[in-house]
Formats: structure tokens, C-alpha cells, sequence
């Protein structure tokens, strides 16, 4: 094995890794910012993995997905799959000291093109998940107002005979005062994505506020992001454990809670239900996106990745259980004081969070107080994700391009405020009167299709190419302890397999983007969606032909015989 050992520039490398690198991005590697402190990495990393899906998606999903039944194949996935591949993106990132798009590149060439369709993979995403940064912020400026406006249906954007007050129940003409506010007065929604409609400039003028703030937070990089998650990341835990307390104590949450973990036994025979599992832990903690290796780069070398990744891990899945019960205590007292079943009013995605759940408030004590902190909450949430996902891009310009790009804008801050210029110009068509449709397509078809290629082909490069072997002693490196037979056997085994079932599933059960109930996208858009999913997965064959031209050939026998 020692001349095998000696072929790894890898795994030769001295614990100052600059030795591995090309000298034309080593002397930037050798002079990378750190976090100030360990805790300012757990602290970014637990804000990016627990974002908006976490309050909207994992409890709508585990209560249709078999309640507490559904326990049971997410936290398999969660110990099959997601704690072994983030550790897995920890010590890559911490080790090599790259972002995703080098750091996959050194460790197989072959599969360089990877690392650059996560990196933009986590772009095109920043650059709607901002909207719903806009979208909190309307609300929260709103909601300190005597009356909410989406409590009443005397507006001039209520449509006249087809508004309610409360939740209309099984009446389908009629719909709530909370949902004709989102959609008539907050989106001035059109009829279809071919209906642009012209600017919303509220939303303009917001989505600008949402990117300055977004700049202010990172400009100086770690070393400003790592100060501002110790308010970002912590005040969502303690709101939501104070809206926790309110709802508990009120009429009819306790069935709420019950409706969220009853356990539907029979639902466990559904393999959809499994693959929702996985795609849930997958998603949430963020494989595939580059940001969880981008932030890990920021380490010292001998940090203790192992504890970070069972931190990190098991906090985001305690984080959508608390999420679970605080929306479904709110949702259990609103079926109470409606008379309706939960049913009729527990709903996912956008709408729970900004139809539902203001619909919540205006029934409450002191709505006037939790409104605008829970709106706080939600864009403390969105901001933590939207630094990781625009840091990535930062961090693979300055690993790839640092000193040429320097020359030219001379400072990192103007690098980030280019790169946040370019997601607000490309974000503007989300905030259209019809870009509620746009930013749909793009949310199905980059959040669900693409991220299944990319993570699946990360998972091929690293655990099968790269090899078991040179992931065990570079982790011995930094930790002075080879990895456990439990990661072994998943990075081996189970992890891939996981993620190639659930990338086979996807295609096999693949339906099209839709927008509420009703309405579906007509073709044109349909090839729009599998455009947006190619900008990132066409990165993978072109990179894997870039380098195979560029060593006449020889790459794939090296790089099989040196990972396997």
C-alpha cells in the first residue's frame, strides 16, 4: 500500500495542504480567512440546514407521510444517508481548504464538472430564495399595523361575494381573506406564467432591501457572517419555542399535535413514503448544494468535523419536530374556532406560512406581538441559507480566479457585491404580477430535479472513484482516528445506493411543475424547467470531458485505479 499511498498527492500532503494545491490558487489557499471561533461554524452550519422548509415542509410532510409512522424511515435516512454524507462533505472541504468546484477537482479530476454544478445549483436557488426574504419582510412591516389587512374583507383587492373570514371549509367558491391578501395584494397574481403582468415595485423595493441586507451580513466574509449567526441562528429556536408555549395553551392545539404524529401504520408498506423520507433529510440538510463543503474549507485543519456533523445533523431534525408542533398546536386551534377538521386547513409550502398561519394570528392574544416576530423568525431563517448558498459562489471565484479577479475589482467586498448585484437582477422576474408562477417552475425543477443528478454523482466521485481508502486516511489525518466501521459500510453501501433509488424513483415518478390545485404549465415553460435543470447538470459530462481531452485519454484508467 505505501506505493499506492505515495501516487495520492492527497494523501501525502503535509497538515499545511498547499502542497496539493496549483501554485496559481496555493498562495490564496495558504492565506484563507478561518472562522474566529469553532462555534461560528456549527452556528452557520445549523442555520443553513435549518431553513423555511423545515417550518413549511417537514411537518405538512410527516403528518400526510404516516404522523409518527413516518418517524421511522426519516430517521433511517437520517443515519443511512444524511449523517454520513455530511460528514463525508465536511472532510473534504476542511481537508483540501477548497470550496466545492476545486476541492472535487483534486480528489477526482473526472468529476471536476460536479463540483461546478453545485456551485450553481446553489446560485439560480439564491436567486429566488430571496424572494421569499421579500416576501417576510411585506409582512413583517405590515403586520404592525392595529388591523392586519389580511384579517378583513372590505379591501379593494377582495373580490366582492368570494371572500371569507376564516377558512371557507368544503365551500369551494368562497376563499379565505388571509389567501385573497397573498395573492391580490401581496403578489397581484396573474393568470398564468405567460401573463407577466409588469413590476410589483413594493416587491422591488424590497427584494433590493432583502440583498442589502444579505450584503451587509457576508461582505467580509466569514469573518462577518460568523458574528451575525450568533443572533440568526439562535433567535428562530427561541421563538419558536415561545410560540410553542402560547399555542399549547390554546383550545384545540392538543389535536392539532395529535393529527401531526398519529402514527398511520399502513403507510410504511408506501414506498413513496420512504423515498419522501430520504428526500427530506437530503434536502434539508443540504447535500449537493456545495455549501456545507464551502464553509468547512473555512476550518482549521484539526477541527473536529465528527462532532460538528452529529451537531448539525441531529439539531436540523429536532428543529422540524419543534416546527412540527407549533404549527400544528396553531393549525388544531384554527380547525377549533372554525369547526372545521384539520384537513381543510393543514396545506404546505408557501401558503403555511404566509396564508395560514396569518390567518392564525389574527385570532390569537397579542397579535399585534407575535406577527412581526414570527416574520422576524422567517427571515432570520431565509438569511442564514441565502449566506451559505451566496458564499459558495464567493469562495469557488476566489479559489479559481482570486488574484485575476482582484486585480481587476482590487476588493473582496466589491467580488460579493457583484455576485449579489447579479442575483438581484436575475431574481427581478420572480417579483413580476405573474412571477409566483416562475419561481414554482424554478423550485421544481431545481430543488427537485437537478439536486438528485448532482448529489448522486457526488456520492459516485467521492465514495467509489476517490475510494474508502483515501477518504479513511485523510480523515485519520485530521482527526487522529480513522472513521468507524458505521461510516465505512454507509459510505460503501447504503449511502449510494440510497441516492441512486431515490434519483430512479424521481424519474419514474416524475410529474410536472404545477401551481396550486388547477393550474399546469403549458409546454413552452415545461422546456424552460428542464432548461434551468440542465445549466447545472450539464457541468458533469462537460467537465468530465474537459479533463479526459486534456490528458489525451489517460484519465479514466488513473483515476478508477487510483480511487478504487
Amino acid at each position: 500500500d505505501e506505493g499506492w499511498e505515495e501516487t495520492n498527492i492527497a494523501l501525502k500532503a503535509p497538515l499545511n495542504v498547499e502542497g496539493m494545491l496549483p501554485k496559481k490558487v496555493g498562495h490564496v489557499t495558504a492565506e484563507r480567512a478561518t472562522w474566529g471561533r469553532r462555534i461560528e461554524f456549527v452556528l452557520a452550519s445549523v442555520g443553513y440546514a435549518v431553513g423555511l422548509g423545515n417550518v413549511w415542509r417537514f411537518p405538512y410532510l410527516c403528518y400526510r407521510s404516516g404522523g409518527g409512522a413516518f418517524l421511522i424511515p426519516y430517521f433511517l435516512m437520517l443515519f443511512l444517508c444524511g449523517i454520513p454524507l455530511l460528514f463525508m462533505e465536511f472532510a473534504i472541504g476542511q481537508y483540501t481548504r477548497l470550496g466545492p468546484v476545486h476541492a472535487l477537482a483534486k480528489i477526482c479530476p473526472l468529476f471536476k464538472g460536479v463540483g461546478i454544478a453545485t456551485v450553481v445549483i446553489s446560485f439560480v436557488l439564491c436567486t429566488y430564495y430571496n424572494v421569499l426574504m421579500c416576501w417576510a419582510l411585506y409582512y413583517f412591516f405590515n403586520s404592525f399595523r392595529a388591523t392586519f389587512p389580511w384579517q378583513s374583507c372590505n379591501n379593494t383587492w377582495n373580490a366582492v361575494g368570494n371572500c371569507s373570514i376564516g377558512f371557507p371549509g368544503n365551500t369551494t367558491h368562497l376563499h379565505s381573506a388571509s389567501q385573497q391578501y397573498f395573492d391580490h395584494r401581496l403578489l397581484e397574481i396573474t393568470n398564468g406564467i405567460e401573463d407577466a403582468g409588469g413590476l410589483r415595485w413594493e416587491l422591488f423595493g424590497l427584494l433590493i432591501l432583502a440583498w442589502v441586507i444579505v450584503y451587509l451580513c457576508i461582505f467580509k466574509g466569514v469573518k462577518s457572517t460568523g458574528k451575525v449567526v450568533y443572533f440568526t441562528a439562535t433567535f428562530p429556536y427561541f421563538m419558536l419555542f415561545v410560540l410553542l408555549i402560547n399555542n399549547v395553551q390554546l383550545p384545540g392545539a392538543k389535536n392539532g399535535m395529535l393529527y401531526f404524529l398519529k402514527p398511520k401504520w399502513s403507510k410504511l408498506l408506501d414506498v413513496q413514503v420512504w423515498v419522501n423520507a430520504a428526500a427530506q433529510v437530503f434536502n434539508s440538510i443540504g447535500i449537493g448544494f456545495g455549501t456545507m463543503i464551502s464553509m468547512a474549507s473555512y476550518n482549521k485543519f484539526n477541527n473536529n468535523i465528527l462532532r460538528d456533523t452529529l451537531i448539525v445533523s441531529l439539531a436540523n431534525s429536532a428543529t422540524s419536530i419543534l416546527a412540527g408542533f407549533v404549527i400544528f398546536s396553531a393549525i388544531g386551534y384554527m380547525a377549533h374556532v372554525h369547526n372545521l377538521p384539520v384537513d381543510n386547513i393543514a396545506t404546505d409550502g408557501p401558503g403555511l406560512v404566509f396564508v395560514v398561519y396569518p390567518e392564525v394570528f389574527s385570532t390569537m392574544p397579542l397579535p399585534q406581538l407575535w406577527a412581526p416576530l414570527f416574520f422576524f423568525m422567517l427571515l432570520c431563517l431565509g438569511l442564514d441559507s441565502q449566506f451559505a448558498m451566496v458564499e459558495v459562489a464567493v469562495t469557488s471565484i476566489m479559489d479559481g480566479f482570486g488574484p485575476k479577479v482582484l486585480r481587476v475589482l482590487k476588493r473582496q467586498e466589491i467580488i460579493v457585491l457583484t455576485v449579489c448585484v447579479i442575483g438581484f437582477l436575475l431574481g427581478i422576474p420572480h417579483i413580476t404580477k405573474g412571477g409566483m408562477y416562475v419561481f414554482q417552475l424554478m423550485d421544481h425543477y431545481t430543488a427537485v430535479v437537478s439536486l438528485m443528478f448532482l448529489a448522486f454523482f457526488e456520492v459516485l466521485a467521492v465514495c467509489w472513484v476517490f475510494g474508502l481508502r483515501r477518504m479513511t486516511i485523510v480523515i485519520k489525518r485530521m482527526l487522529g482516528k480513522a472513521p468507524n466501521i458505521y461510516f465505512c459500510s454507509c459510505w460503501m453501501f447504503f449511502s449510494p445506493v440510497l441516492v441512486m433509488c431515490i434519483l430512479i424513483s424521481s424519474i419514474v415518478q416524475y410529474t410536472p411543475a404545477r401551481y396550486g390545485k388547477s393550474y399546469t404549465y403549458p409546454v413552452w415553460a415545461e422546456v424552460v424547467g428542464w432548461g434551468i435543470s440542465l445549466v447545472s447538470i450539464v457541468w458533469i459530462p462537460l467537465g468530465a470531458l474537459h479533463e479526459i481531452c486534456r490528458n489525451k485519454g489517460t484519465l479514466i484508467s488513473s483515476s478508477v485505479s487510483s480511487g478504487l
